[in-house]
């Protein structure tokens, strides 16, 4: 007889962020709809590098309040690393000294963020402005 069919194996769902990186996200998502102010590191505003400083400190993660000095104190990575809690910027050239504005990576394309003056920190597309070109893992 011929051997039975080998059923395709199940899709394997995405990985849950590590403890850390729930905790910043958790800590991130609770500011939704904070204003941006320049300089804002909370507790009632934000700028981009404040709000991912704070997440990440409420994760027990000591970052700067600065972009750039963010992506050199954390481990760049690739764009098809990305995971959950990752930090995502935008330069002028790709290099991290002209890196003006960041964000939190939350899985699907997704980012959270402190985008400019005027607006609330706010859930969007990673590609929904200018994509992204730098990469980087607390």
């Amino acid at each position: 007889p011929a051997p039975a069919p080998v059923p395709a194996p199940a899709p394997v769902p995405a990985p849950a962020p590590a403890g850390g990186a729930q905790a910043a996200i958790a800590f991130a998502k609770a500011q939704l709809g904070e204003p941006y102010v320049w300089g804002g590191a909370g507790p009632d505003s934000w700028d981009c590098s404040g709000l991912t400083m704070g997440a990440w400190g409420a994760a027990g993660s000591s970052l700067p309040h600065y972009s750039v000095a963010q992506y050199e104190a954390t481990t760049p990575i690739s764009e098809g690393s990305l995971q959950p809690g990752d930090l995502v910027f935008w330069s002028t050239d790709g290099s991290a000294s002209s890196i003006y504005h960041m964000a939190m990576y939350l899985g699907g394309g997704q980012i959270i963020q402190a985008p400019r003056t005027g607006s609330n920190v706010e859930i969007v597309s990673m590609y929904g402005w200018i994509a992204p070109d730098l990469f980087s893992r607390v």
